[in-house]
């Protein structure tokens, strides 16, 4: 299994519209759907084929992380479980299926890190090997903004299932 990319970097934004602001008018980065999650409250930005998450919820540095895509989720999962580096904690379920069917893990570095991986196509995953996949939309209910989200951005030519930086 190999990294492919960085996905998107959250940052903490105690005042999120003020954060929202600030990168849309003097970065010129775009607001896109985000799903609703538990304790805290998001917004996502394009900026080209990645995004900037922001969110506002207490104790916030703890929930800091970077996101990368991997060539092989499955493998990864794997590894991660060999190592027992995978975060349950941070939020609820170390591994979830997003709204618009992504998959992705928590772990920790060694460091202490929070780091994000992500899959586009969570339906691609073998259940077998990939057992414990939690839905987010089966924890918190997510209204149409929460449904429409979407954790890649994809350019025209890319196919559901191929990460950006793929094609």
């Amino acid at each position: 299994m190999r990294a492919t990319g960085i996905n998107h970097v959250s940052v903490s934004a105690p005042d999120l519209e003020a954060s929202v602001r600030f990168y849309t008018e003097v970065f010129g980065m775009e607001r896109v759907p985000a799903p609703k999650f538990p304790d805290q409250v998001v917004a996502w930005l394009r900026l080209g084929e990645q995004q900037l998450h922001l969110f506002q919820r207490e104790g916030a540095p703890q929930y800091h992380h970077f996101a990368l895509d991997v060539d092989d989720f499955e493998a990864a999962y794997l590894q991660v479980r060999n190592l027992e580096v995978r975060d349950d904690a941070t939020f609820l379920s170390g591994i979830r299926e997003l709204p618009g069917g992504e998959a992705q893990m928590y772990i920790r570095d060694p460091g202490g890190n929070l780091v994000e991986v992500n899959w586009p196509d969570a339906s691609s995953l073998d259940r077998g090997v990939v057992s414990d996949i939690e839905r987010l939309v089966d924890v918190v209910p997510q209204d149409a903004d929460g449904l429409a989200a979407r954790l890649y951005t994809r350019a025209a030519g890319h196919a559901q299932n191929e990460p950006l930086g793929q094609g």
